[in-house]
C-alpha cells in the first residue's frame, strides 16, 4: 500500500476537521491563514462551538490522492481529445502522445499549454490541484459547464477512452501517471523549520504538527479573552440559595437555574419589602395593629366597591335594556290601537296617546268623590262629566267607548309594561353609587399604591357614568356602547388588604427573638435573590463564559499531537530508508548538484518522523536563502523522480515547464536525465523553451530513445491548437523551406485578391524566415551539424562530409543578403520595393536548389574520405 493510501486509511479515524486539515495539506502543502481560521472555526465546531460562517468540514476522500494501480498493470496515454471548457482551449481538439519513449509538446506563453497541465493534474489526481480550471471567459454562462476531457489509453494492450469531467471522481487508473510543475517544485524545499527532505506525504504530519500547535496558540489567546471574573459575585456568596449556587457556579450551571433564583413575582417583591421594613420596625407589635386596621378599611373598600359595581353591571344593563324594549313594543302596539280607535270618530289629536290616558285615568278616580253613587263610565246621560262638568248627554256613550278602548289587550299590555319598568328604573335612578371614599382615604391608599388610588377615582367617576348612561338609554333607546366593561379595582384591594395583614403578621412575628431569626432568613433568602436579579445578565454571560471555556478545554486535547508523532514515526519507518537516500544522491548528482548531499538521520520532534533525510548545507539557514532558484529547481526534479522510481510501477511522468528557473548547463542535465527515463517509461514533457525542446531532441537521439515533438498555438477557433509541427524556430531546413512554400500559396492569392498591404506585410515575413532557413542551412546541412546552436559541445567526426567551396560561400552571402533587404521595417516604409509572390518563389527555390546540392556532395564527400 503506497503512502498517501495509508494516510487515507488513517484519516478515516480523525475528527472531521483534521481530515479537513489533512485534505488541505496534501492540495496546498502550506496552508494560509484563512486556512488556519476555518480549521479553527470547524475544530471549535466540533466541540459544540457554533460557527457564524456556517463553514463544514470537508474530509479526505479516496479521490483526492492517486488511486491504487498495481505496479504490474502497464498503462500507456495515447491522446488527450475533446476538451470542453477549459479556459479558451479549442474545443475537439486531439493531442496524440508516443506510447514509448519522449513526446515534447512546444507551446509560447499564452498557447494554452496551461490549459492541459491543469487537466492532466486533476485527472491524473496530482499533488498540486489548487489552480482552478475555469471555462472560456467568451461564452454565455448558459453555453459553459464543468471542464472535461476523453484520455485515450491502452491498459496492457487492450485501447480505452476514459471520460474525466472536473468535479467528479477522476478515473483511477490514470493515477499511474505522476504530474510535476512549478507548484509541485516548490513543494520539496519551503522548510522554515529545518532542511530535511520529506518523501510526498509524510510531510502532512509535520504541517498537521505545526498546525496543532498554531491552534493551541489561538485556544489559549481565546480561553485568556474569555476567561470570566467571578469575583464581581462575591458579594452574593452565603447561606442561601443563591449564595450556594453563586460558588458553585460552573459549566455545568443552567441558566434555568440562575431565571429561577433571580426571578420574583410582585408578591415576592413586596415581601421583601415588608420583611426588610419589619426587621428595622422599633414598634413591631403597634405597627402591627396598624396594619390591620388598614387592611380592614381595605376590605371594606372591596366589599363597597363590589357591592356598587353590581348595581351597574351588565346583568343590569341586559335587565333594562330587555324591560324598555319590552315595553315599547307594547306601546308601539297600542299606538296602532289608538289610531285605528281615533280614525272612528272625529276625535281631537292626541286622543288615545299617554297623555290622554292620563287624563281619563284622573276622570277615572274623580269619579269616585264626585258621582259616589255611580260606576265609572256608566254614569247616564244625566249626570255631569267629571271634566267639565258639563251635562253628558251623548258623552256617556263616548265614555263607554273609552273605557272599553283602555280595556282592551293591547292598551292593557302597555300599562302594564310600564309599570314593571318603572317599578326597577325609580329605585334605579334613587340609588346613590357614591363609594364614600373620604380624603383621608384616599391619601392613605396613595401612600400605600399610587396607582391603584388613582384607579379607585377612576372607577367611582366610571360608576356614575355608568348610572348616566342606563337612565338616558332607558329613555332614548340608545344602547350603543352599553358592552363596555369597566375595570374595578377590587381585587387589587384585596391583594392590598392581604399584604397589610401579611406584613402585620411578620411584624408580630418580629417581635419574638425566635420568629425574627425565621424572619431574618426569610429576609436574606429574598433579599440575595434581588440582588442576584440585578447582576443576573452578567452571570448568565459568566455562564456562557464558562461553557465556552469548557468546550476550548475539550478542543485543547483534540489538538495533542502525540497520535499524530506516533503514524508519523510509524509511516517513516516504512518510507524513509537508505536505499531512498542512495536514489536522492544519485539523482542529485545527475542534475548537477552533486554538491549537495541527504543521510539518513534519526531525530524526534512533535509531529515529525522519527527518522529523516537530512539535507546537508554549507550554512545552517533556510535552503530557499542558501540555494539558488535553479538549485532548488534541480533538487526537486531529482526528488520527484527518486519517487517515482521507488514507487515500484512504469507509469508515464508528465512534466510541465520543468527548466523555469534553470541555467543552460543544467537544462542539459535535465533534458539528459528525462531522455535517460523514457527509455524505462513514457515520458510527456509541457515546454516553451524552444532551447530545451531541441536539447531533449538531441539527448533522445544520443540515448536511441523515439521522440514525437508537435506544438501548441492560437487560432481563430481558440487556444491549444494541437499542430504536428513544431514552430518554425524548431524546424530543419527541409521543413522550413516547406513551411516557406506554404506560406508561400498564401502570399500568391493575397496578391490576386487585391490585399497589398497584407500582401506586403506578410512577404517581409516570409522573407524574415527564409534568413532564418539560410542560417539554419549553414548549420545544419553546409557544416553537417559539427555545431549547433542548441546543443552542447562540437562533434568534429561530423567534419566528414564537410566542404565549403568558393560558390557556397557565393550564394549563402547573396541569399542571406537580399533577406536582409527585405526583413526589416524599412521594406514597408516605402524603402525598398517588396517582390512579388514569384520572384519570393525563386528565392525560395534557389535555397531548395542549393540544399539537395550540398547534401549530395556532402554524402559523397564523406564515403571519399571514409574509404
Amino acid at each position: 500500500m503506497s503512502l498517501l493510501q495509508e494516510i487515507l486509511n488513517w484519516s478515516q479515524s480523525l475528527p472531521d476537521w483534521q481530515s479537513d486539515a489533512v485534505a488541505r495539506l496534501l492540495a496546498k502543502q502550506t496552508l494560509t491563514v484563512e486556512d488556519q481560521e476555518d480549521l479553527y472555526s470547524l475544530l471549535k465546531l466540533a466541540h459544540g462551538i457554533p460557527d457564524f460562517k456556517n463553514r463544514k468540514p470537508k474530509r479526505l476522500v479516496a479521490d483526492q490522492i492517486p488511486a491504487h494501480v498495481k505496479p504490474s498493470t502497464h498503462v500507456e496515454l495515447l491522446a488527450i481529445k475533446n476538451m470542453r471548457f477549459v479556459n479558451a482551449i479549442a474545443e475537439n481538439q486531439h493531442l496524440p502522445f508516443g506510447s514509448t519513449g519522449l513526446t515534447v509538446i512546444y507551446g509560447d506563453n499564452g498557447s494554452g499549454k496551461s490549459g492541459y497541465s491543469r487537466v492532466f493534474k486533476r485527472a491524473c489526481r496530482a499533488r498540486d490541484q489548487i489552480e482552478t480550471i475555469y471555462p472560456n471567459a467568451a461564452l454565455p454562462k448558459e453555453k459553459s459547464g464543468k471542464a472535461e476531457a476523453v484520455f485515450e489509453i491502452n491498459i496492457d494492450g487492450k485501447p480505452q477512452e476514459l471520460r474525466w469531467i472536473d468535479g467528479q471522481a477522476a478515473p483511477e487508473v490514470l493515477s499511474s501517471f505522476s504530474v510535476f510543475d512549478s507548484r509541485c517544485a516548490r513543494a520539496y524545499l519551503d522548510r522554515e523549520d529545518d532542511f530535511s527532505y520529506v518523501p510526498y506525504g509524510l510531510d502532512v504530519f509535520e504541517g498537521l504538527a505545526k498546525l496543532c500547535k498554531q491552534l493551541k496558540s489561538k485556544i489559549d489567546t481565546e480561553s485568556a479573552q474569555s476567561d470570566p471574573n467571578l469575583s464581581a459575585f462575591i458579594p452574593l456568596h452565603g447561606e442561601t440559595a443563591v449564595g450556594r449556587l453563586i460558588s458553585g457556579l460552573s459549566a455545568r450551571t443552567t441558566p434555568d437555574q440562575v431565571n429561577a433564583l433571580a426571578a420574583l413575582s410582585q408578591e415576592e417583591l413586596a415581601l421583601h419589602a415588608d420583611l426588610d421594613k419589619s426587621l428595622k420596625e422599633n414598634n413591631p407589635k403597634e405597627k402591627a395593629a396598624q396594619l390591620r386596621l388598614q387592611a380592614r378599611r381595605v376590605s371594606s373598600i372591596v366589599n363597597n366597591a363590589n357591592k356598587k359595581s353590581a348595581l351597574v353591571d351588565q346583568a343590569v344593563v341586559t335587565k333594562f335594556r330587555r324591560l324598555a324594549d319590552s315595553y315599547r313594543t307594547a306601546q308601539s302596539a297600542a299606538a296602532l290601537a289608538a289610531k285605528k280607535f281615533e280614525e272612528g270618530e272625529s276625535l281631537l289629536p292626541g286622543t288615545g296617546g299617554e297623555a290622554w290616558r292620563e287624563l281619563f285615568d284622573a276622570a277615572r278616580k274623580f269619579v269616585l268623590e264626585s258621582h259616589p253613587d255611580k260606576n265609572f263610565p256608566d254614569l247616564g246621560v244625566d249626570a255631569s262629566c267629571p271634566l267639565c262638568q258639563q251635562p253628558l248627554a251623548e258623552g256617556a256613550s263616548r265614555l263607554q267607548r273609552f273605557e272599553a278602548f283602555i280595556q282592551e289587550d293591547a292598551e292593557k299590555t302597555s300599562q302594564q309594561r310600564r309599570l314593571a319598568l318603572y317599578a326597577e328604573y325609580k329605585p334605579f335612578v334613587e340609588c346613590n353609587l357614591n363609594l364614600n371614599i373620604d380624603d383621608v382615604t384616599y391619601s392613605e391608599i396613595e401612600g400605600l399604591d399610587p396607582h391603584l388610588a388613582s384607579d379607585l377615582r377612576t372607577f367611582q367617576q366610571s360608576l356614575m357614568a355608568r348610572q348616566e348612561f342606563i337612565k338616558a338609554a332607558v329613555i332614548s333607546h340608545e344602547w350603543e356602547g352599553a358592552n363596555q366593561t369597566f375595570a374595578n379595582p377590587a381585587p387589587r384591594f384585596e391583594v392590598l388588604a392581604k399584604r397589610l395583614n401579611a406584613e402585620a403578621e411578620t411584624l408580630e412575628k418580629a417581635s419574638d427573638e425566635k420568629a425574627r431569626a425565621s424572619v431574618q432568613k426569610q429576609f436574606d433568602e429574598y433579599d440575595a435573590r434581588a440582588r442576584l436579579n440585578q447582576v443576573k445578565d452578567a452571570v448568565l454571560l459568566a455562564i456562557d463564559q464558562l461553557k465556552h471555556q469548557a468546550k476550548l478545554k475539550q478542543c485543547l486535547s483534540a489538538v495533542n499531537t502525540t497520535a499524530i508523532s506516533r503514524k508519523a514515526s510509524e509511516l517513516a519507518e516504512k518510507v524513509v530508508s537508505q536505499e531512498l537516500a542512495e536514489s536522492l544522491n544519485r539523482e542529485f548528482k545527475l542534475l548537477g548538484v552533486g554538491s549537495l548531499h541527504v543521510s539518513l538521520k534519526s531525530r524526534s520532534d512533535r509531529g515529525k518522523a522519527l527518522h529523516k533525510l537530512k539535507l546537508e548545507l554549507p550554512q545552517s539557514r533556510n535552503p530557499a536563502e542558501v540555494l539558488s532558484e535553479g538549485e532548488q529547481r534541480a533538487i526537486a526534479i531529482g526528488s520527484f523522480l527518486a519517487e517515482v522510481g521507488l514507487s515500484g510501477g512504469k507509469g508515464g511522468i508528465v512534466f510541465d515547464d520543468p527548466v523555469s528557473s534553470l541555467d543552460h548547463r543544467r537544462r542539459e542535465r535535465v533534458a539528459k536525465r528525462l531522455a535517460s527515463e523514457a527509455s524505462q517509461r513514457q515520458v510527456i514533457v509541457f515546454t516553451h523553451d524552444i532551447y530545451f525542446l531541441c536539447l531533449l531532441a538531441e539527448e533522445a537521439k544520443l540515448a536511441a530513445v523515439p521522440i514525437i515533438t508537435q506544438s501548441l498555438t492560437r487560432r481563430a477557433e481558440g487556444f491549444g491548437v494541437a499542430d504536428p509541427e513544431l514552430p518554425f524556430e524548431g524546424k530543419s531546413t527541409g521543413k522550413r523551406i516547406k513551411a516557406l512554400r506554404a506560406q508561400h500559396q498564401t502570399i500568391a492569392k493575397l496578391h490576386r485578391d487585391g490585399e497589398e498591404q497584407e500582401h506586403q506585410r506578410q512577404t517581409v515575413d516570409a522573407y524574415f524566415r527564409l534568413r532564418m532557413a539560410w542560417e539554419r542551412a549553414v548549420e545544419e546541412v553546409l557544416l553537417r551539424e559539427v555545431i549547433l546552436r542548441f546543443r552542447k559541445g562540437i562533434e568534429t567526426q561530423r567534419l566528414v562530409g564537410v566542404v565549403v567551396e568558393d560558390g557556397d560561400y557565393t550564394r549563402v552571402y547573396a541569399g542571406m543578403t537580399k533577406c536582409s533587404n527585405y526583413a526589416h521595417d524599412k521594406a514597408l516604409q516605402g524603402g525598398i520595393a517588396v517582390p512579388d509572390p514569384d520572384e519570393l518563389l525563386a528565392d525560395i527555390t534557389e535555397l531548395d536548389t542549393w540544399r539537395e546540392t550540398i547534401e549530395k556532395r556532402s554524402k559523397a564527400t564523406a564515403q571519399a574520405r571514409k574509404a
